[in-house]
């Protein structure tokens, strides 16, 4: 008797309910999908891009893979004294410096430089997306107060609006760079 209950609440209810369950969040449950107005399918809310170009936010940097590769999510392993990590972090502040015209001796925010635990982390931090701002507007042709603007639209709040700090989808504030005219 045990075994028919164990069988039909484990094989049967319990699917069922968590079927249910996925359908009602159908959006968390595929994966939380972009499609464009076309229907083209963009990428993920939750897995980081790379974009390369001036024109576009660069995400942090990643360790998964050859770049944001969700089958290969990790980060790099390296401990705080780890020579290659320091010479690592070293070469991407002045990447970053050269990239969006900073001083040699410019602050340099944590997550532009470092990789996520996971290495497929979509957001950068709000001082990040401000240093790489006049560079994306340049390259766009658009007045910065503008591009300020689309940053402010696309923040994310801290969960229950004290859990974690605000970041910036880099994935749908580019595509939405895109859709501006």
């Amino acid at each position: 008797m045990a075994t028919v209950m164990l069988a039909v609440v484990c094989c049967g209810i319990y699917p069922v309910v968590v079927y249910g369950l996925g359908r009602a969040f159908a959006d968390k449950a595929d994966g939380s999908i972009i499609v464009d107005s076309k229907g083209v399918i963009r990428g993920s809310k939750l897995i980081g891009q790379n974009f390369t170009g001036a024109k576009y936010f660069h995400p942090r940097p990643s360790s998964a893979g050859t770049g944001y590769d969700p089958t290969s999510s990790g980060g790099s392993n390296l401990g705080p004294t780890s020579k290659k990590l320091a010479d690592a972090i070293a070469q991407n502040v002045a990447d970053y410096r050269s990239q969006n015209g900073l001083a040699t001796n410019a602050p340099v925010p944590a997550d532009a430089v470092t990789g996520s635990a996971s290495g497929l982390d979509p957001h950068i931090s709000l001082e990040n997306a401000t240093l790489q701002a006049p560079r994306v507007a340049k390259e766009r042709g658009m007045k910065e107060d503008d591009l300020h603007a689309l940053i402010s639209q696309y923040t994310d709040t801290p969960d229950f609006g004290f859990l974690g700090d605000a970041g910036i989808n880099v994935l749908r504030l580019n595509l939405a760079l895109d859709g501006v005219k």
